[in-house]
């Protein structure tokens, strides 16, 4: 049993990775609560449904369009709305607020279009998964793992070893100094809501494999890659994979100890406890203030 709680809470933990990831990417270089990353989130499933279930396309190339149609909406929210507000001044908190509308709008409007009820991807009989140390492991449940791991990779090679992961980590750094030292924050910030996007249809399209998908699955997943974030450290990403696993280990022990109901308050125990105790996560940096 408790391997299979183990296989459970990678796969959990791969999901949550891909959420906090693209989060992260888009919280570190605006600075400001992206709440519509949980509207992007479900749009990835639902862009894949309407290609593949409405208009016939094939499944190989309607996932790809879908991450892309994601990508694009993380795009478009801001350059028509985060971007106008920031040129007027607005404050984290007007941009929050907005984000915050923006993800009631979409969702209804994903409620609007699809309705309400559950829909799948999924298509022919549910297959028994594979045997592993007595345990079972579904190819969702695999293909979700190997997605994270090459995601994860690809990411962390991108933000260490590319010239615009250089000038994300330097927006994130101090906008005004990357500014002057020729870099484009807007630019980088657009680049931080393609990636960031993309990443989280990408989780969505994954899990809806697994569970299926519904237009209010957004809030729940943001939160949990929101924890992640904060337990792994805003801006370090073996920092969110170890937040991630911690909280999909913790979730899912608890679901088996003390039953189902607890598994969302499991997650925030942790956050207040990391929240009280080491705020900066598991490998976050404490920020000190300049004295000039």
């Amino acid at each position: 049993m408790l391997i299979q709680v183990l296989i459970n809470s990678i796969s959990a933990a791969s999901v949550y990775t891909l959420i906090a990831l693209g989060f992260s990417l888009i919280y570190s270089t605006t600075r400001f609560f992206h709440f519509a990353h949980g509207a992007v989130y479900v749009s990835g499933p639902y862009f894949a449904y309407l290609f593949h279930s409405l208009l016939d396309v094939s499944l190989v190339f309607s996932l790809p369009l879908a991450v892309a149609s994601s990508s694009i909406l993380g795009i478009a929210l801001e350059v028509f709305i985060y971007k106008p507000l920031r040129t007027k001044g607005s404050t984290s908190l007007i941009l929050l607020l907005a984000s915050l509308g923006i993800y009631i709008m979409i969702q209804n409007i994903i409620s609007m279009i699809f309705g309400d009820d559950t829909k799948t991807l999924r298509s022919g009989l549910v297959r028994e998964g594979l045997e592993f140390f007595g345990a079972r492991i579904t190819i969702i449940q695999l293909t979700i793992i190997i997605v994270c791991f090459v995601l994860l990779i690809a990411c962390w090679i991108l933000m260490n070893y590319t010239k615009i992961g250089n000038a994300m980590r330097a927006v994130a750094s101090d906008p005004e100094l990357a500014l002057i030292s020729g870099t484009d924050p807007d630019r980088v910030i657009l680049f931080a809501f393609a990636i960031g996007s993309a990443l989280a249809g990408i989780a969505a399209i994954l899990i809806s494999f697994d569970i299926d998908m519904t237009p209010t699955m957004g809030m729940n997943a943001l939160m949990m890659g929101v924890v992640a974030v904060i337990i792994g450290g805003v801006g370090s990403i073996p920092g969110i994979a170890l937040g991630a696993l911690l909280l999909g280990m913790a979730q899912h022990i608890g679901v088996w100890k003390i039953g189902s109901q607890w598994q969302d308050a499991i997650a925030f125990v942790i956050l207040l406890i990391f929240l009280l105790f080491r705020p900066q996560g598991f490998l976050g940096k404490k920020i000190k203030k300049a004295n000039i």
